[in-house]
């Protein structure tokens, strides 16, 4: 692929060399895999992948086993939760974070600060760049090629780089600029409002580091986390309503903003090995059911790096990266995500001690609303992060379609609403034809839709009045062969009208930047519509709306 042997041929593993005291990435495959490149000496294998511990978090490891700077002159990497001291396994049980006094962990932290030193990690870590300098020249050597390769059809006002201030998103932007050898690319950064803080003081600093970087913040200042929080219950790990609300929504109103309907490249740090969902991925990827925000083709150079050829990258090219990896966390998306490890939300407890008490406390009351009576236990458990469904949830009504098929008319359908008919609703049937008013009956204010092409009425809106319904709207279908397929479409239209909680989901899968939703109402400007119907289909969105996944009940 691209000009060069790719590493899918060539998967690694690490050993470990106890004569130079530093791990070392070898081929599966490679016969010399058990000799060590740097001092000609033996390696033993260790696993699959390593970090490096730095020495904030070499302290904390210290301190949970009792012994407070007994490894300061040690090597120290870590898989997982198994800690390797100078090559020899130490496995920290996940019930140590989990009954360990995090208040407590925190004083000893900063009583034995003053004492600890970088001395010696700064050597171990030029022994490991020096000891796996070839397989650093590969990996950059073959992300260069893939780069050039994946931007030959591009112009290069067209290349974006996702930055979200990670390891994997700095390493992928170094990569792109040094390739393309354009330090003015695009870059974008999802600011979620629930970043740790550290995430916005490396952005900081990279946006003063790199000035002749494009530089772009995306962020939702519509939404308040704890008020959706509040409506629609918290994200849980099969239901992160976030995402689209406060990261990829965001992201695609600037990207429409800054190309309108131009297709463009953008440069992601995804990994294989980061997740199941991710390994299906491809390495270059635009396939519409797949990527997040339509309108772009997505490129992963580090798609089958490991965690250790991250870290060798970055401390190998000395670049400059977020100092929460330095505490301990590995990885650093939303601090309060539902998808963090025991480790992760341990560590939150002692360095944002603040947020974390708030987030148990809103988690705790919101267990007890949705009729939990072991509500405490329920969220330090972590049971609350499988929640699935809106269970419980008032707002859950809201996704529910209720209808009545009419009596005197075929094909026709009564919708409940939760407001009145408006012209937002109207404009909600734009995907399926054009409007002509001058069709309907004005004198129930019928509203009919014609089809793109024919200019044949499939469609009749109507206001009604309905018993047992504050709002109804009736719904004909006509002069279609499958009118059940037209009603259930219909009805996904029907569902956002009443349940829509402006995720932004819809406005990142229109490729035609033809959905917008401003203020209260959601727009789709008919100009721009192309009748894709991406927008009602269930393939691209189950149910008919994001909120579906999210609130609907067992």
């Amino acid at each position: 692929m691209c000009g060069a042997k790719t590493e899918a041929d060539m998967p690694v593993e690490v050993y470990w060399c106890d004569n130079c005291i530093t791990p070392i990435i070898r081929e599966v495959n490679s016969i010399d895999k058990e000799v060590c490149p740097h001092c000609g000496g033996e390696a033993r294998h260790l696993g699959a992948d390593l970090r490096p511990v730095f020495p904030e978090e070499r302290l904390l490891v210290e301190i949970l086993f009792g012994k407070p700077l007994e490894y300061i002159n040690k090597s120290v990497w870590v898989s997982n939760n198994r800690y390797f001291i100078d090559g020899k396994l130490k496995a920290l049980p996940l019930k140590t974070f989990e009954k360990a006094d995090a208040d407590k962990i925190a004083q000893q932290l900063l009583k034995y600060k003053q004492k600890n030193s970088y001395e010696h990690f700064n050597k171990s870590i030029k022994t490991f760049v020096k000891a796996n300098k070839n397989r650093l020249d590969y990996l950059q050597s073959e992300a260069f090629s893939f780069i050039n390769s994946a931007v030959e059809k591009y112009p290069p006002e067209n290349i974006v780089i996702s930055f979200s201030g990670g390891k994997d998103s700095t390493v992928t932007a170094d990569l792109v600029v040094r390739a393309l050898s354009n330090p003015s690319i695009v870059h974008i950064f999802g600011d979620t409002t629930l970043e740790f803080p550290l995430t916005m003081e490396y952005a900081k600093r990279f946006r003063t580091e790199n000035p002749m970087s494009i530089f772009k913040t995306a962020k939702n200042k519509e939404q308040d986390f704890y008020k959706v929080c509040e409506d629609i219950g918290p994200p849980a790990r099969m239901m992160r309503w976030c995402c689209y609300m406060f990261k990829t929504g965001p992201i695609t109103r600037v990207l429409n903003n800054m190309y309108n309907n131009v297709n463009i490249l953008t440069f992601y740090g995804i990994r294989k090995s980061e997740s199941v969902s991710r390994s299906k991925y491809k390495r270059i990827e635009d396939d519409a059911e797949t990527i997040k925000i339509q309108r772009q083709t997505v490129a992963s150079p580090i798609f089958f790096w490991k965690d250790i050829d991250i870290w060798l990258y970055l401390l190998g090219e000395d670049l400059d990266f977020n100092d929460a990896y330095r505490l301990g966390y590995d990885r650093v998306g939303c601090w309060c995500c539902p998808n963090n490890s025991t480790r992760a939300q341990f560590l939150s407890k002692i360095y944002m001690p603040e947020q974390s008490k708030k987030w148990r406390q809103f988690l705790v009351e919101f267990s007890k609303s949705i009729g939990k009576l072991d509500a405490e236990v329920y969220v330090d458990t972590g049971k609350w992060r499988a929640r699935q469904g809106g269970n419980g949830v008032v707002a859950a009504e809201d996704v529910k379609i209720h209808f009545t098929n009419c009596t005197t008319e075929n094909n026709a359908k009564v919708y409940r609403l939760n407001k009145p008919v408006t012209d937002e609703l109207i404009d909600m049937f734009i995907p399926f034809g054009n409007q002509h008013s001058e069709l309907g009956r004005k004198l129930i204010n019928e509203k009919i839709i014609v089809d793109a092409k024919t200019n044949i009425p499939i469609i009749s809106i109507q206001p009604f009045e309905q018993d047992g319904y504050e709002n109804a709207v009736k719904i004909k279908t006509m002069n279609v062969k499958k009118h059940d397929v037209l009603q259930r479409m219909i009805g996904y239209q029907i569902k956002k009208y009443n349940a829509c909680r402006k995720c932004l989901k819809c406005e990142s899968l229109c490729k035609y930047g033809a959905i917008s939703i401003s203020g209260e109402r959601y727009t789709i400007d008919e100009k721009k519509c192309k009748k894709c119907k991406m927008c009602v289909t269930a393939k691209y969105l189950e149910g008919g709306c994001m909120m579906e996944k999210f609130l609907k009940t067992k």
